[in-house]
């Protein structure tokens, strides 16, 4: 990430945290929505979309989920594999 992507990315959590007033837990879910898609793609070895002999495995959408926090109740899309093995480290399985 350059110095200019850096300062639009913070201009934006800004604006989200100043203008809305659930602004802090809309950065959260983001920021948790991204790791979870990075989490899976971890797990298959490849990005959504990009095709690669070492790829471990394929999607298979999401579901959704309610996790409730400190800043309120977070409604996250988890991703889906198709042998249904994912995952995440983010929470525990049944965790609310």
């Amino acid at each position: 990430m350059t110095k200019t992507e850096g300062r639009t990315a913070s201009a934006a959590v800004k604006d989200i945290l100043l203008s809305n007033p659930d602004g802090l837990r809309e950065v959260i879910r983001t920021v948790m929505q991204e790791v979870l898609e990075a989490e899976m793609d971890e797990a298959l070895g490849a990005a959504k979309g990009e095709r690669t002999p070492e790829r471990l495995g394929y999607r298979s959408g999401h579901y959704g989920r309610t996790l409730i926090t400190r800043v309120g109740k977070l409604e996250l899309r988890v991703p889906q594999d198709r042998s249904g093995h994912f995952s995440t480290e983010l929470f525990e399985r049944y965790q609310r």
